[in-house]
Order: C-alpha cells, then sequence, then structure tokens
C-alpha cells in the first residue's frame, strides 16, 4: 500500500512517502505555507498526486505521553485533511522525530540553508518508518 506521512509545522511541512511494497520510505518534498488552511489543501493534493493509499500524520505528544498543544494543532490538522481525502488519516506517535531527524544531518554533514529546507521531510520519513515497522511488527499471518 502507499502511505504518505506528514511533518506538520507552523511554517514548513514534511511530506514522505513508500513504495507500494511498504519496504522504502523516502523524503518526497517540504510545503513552505504559514497559512492552516493553505497547507491542508497543499497537504491533501500532495497525497492525490502521490496515489497515497494512506496518510499518517505525526502526532507530537510530549515526552510523559500527555497531549499538549502542538499535538492538538495536528489532530486538527490531520481532521481537516481527512475531510478532502478519500483515505484514511491515521495520527502517529513521532516523539523525538525532529531531533532524530538533525542527527541524520549531522552525520550527513548537511548545513545551513540545505539543512533547513529538508529537515522536515527527512522527520516525515522518520514518521513513516517507524509506521511501516509497526505494520511488519502487527501484521497478521
Amino acid at each position: 500500500m502507499k502511505i504518505m506521512s506528514v511533518d506538520f509545522g507552523d511554517s514548513r511541512t514534511g511530506i514522505a512517502c513508500c513504495d507500494k511494497s511498504e519496504m522504502l520510505a523516502s523524503p518526497v518534498c517540504v510545503i513552505e505555507e504559514k497559512n492552516f488552511s493553505e497547507c491542508i489543501r497543499k497537504t491533501a493534493d500532495m497525497a492525490v498526486e502521490l496515489k497515497a493509499e494512506e496518510v499518517v500524520v505525526g502526532y507530537p505528544k510530549n515526552m510523559n505521553g500527555t497531549i499538549g498543544e502542538r499535538a492538538e494543532k495536528c489532530q486538527l490538522f490531520s481532521e481537516e485533511l481527512a475531510k478532502l481525502l478519500n483515505c484514511p488519516v491515521k495520527l502517529w506517535d513521532e516523539r523525538c522525530t525532529t531531533v532524530s531527524a538533525h542527527n541524520y544531518l549531522n552525520v550527513t554533514n548537511t548545513r545551513g540553508k540545505k539543512r533547513k529546507a529538508v529537515v522536515d521531510a527527512v522527520a516525515a520519513t522518520i514518521i513513516l518508518e517507524s509506521y511501516l515497522d509497526f505494520r511488519k511488527n502487527t501484521a497478521t499471518l
């Protein structure tokens, strides 16, 4: 199944997608949009363009598992996105993905403007990889 993941941000929203076999998650793009409604529309357009059969939106819970303001905004984003799509939209715990994305970019020595341009797509890829691992580990035989 082709699955798209979203790392929603107030200014930049990272998009990643996997192949139909769910083996490879890859960064797709970063949507640079500050308007909430417009960002939802652009994200929906990307899901249609990628022929996503499911969309996973990062859900940044606090480290203690509680739901903060950021997670509430991501929940609203996913609810509004679901209204525009004909496929399931799910929330997925994304604690520490941005930190992991920065660590990956440190290893590849990606700095400055280039780093800022890709970190959200890398975070979306990490979200998707985590979700794909969960699907593989919980698949019924």
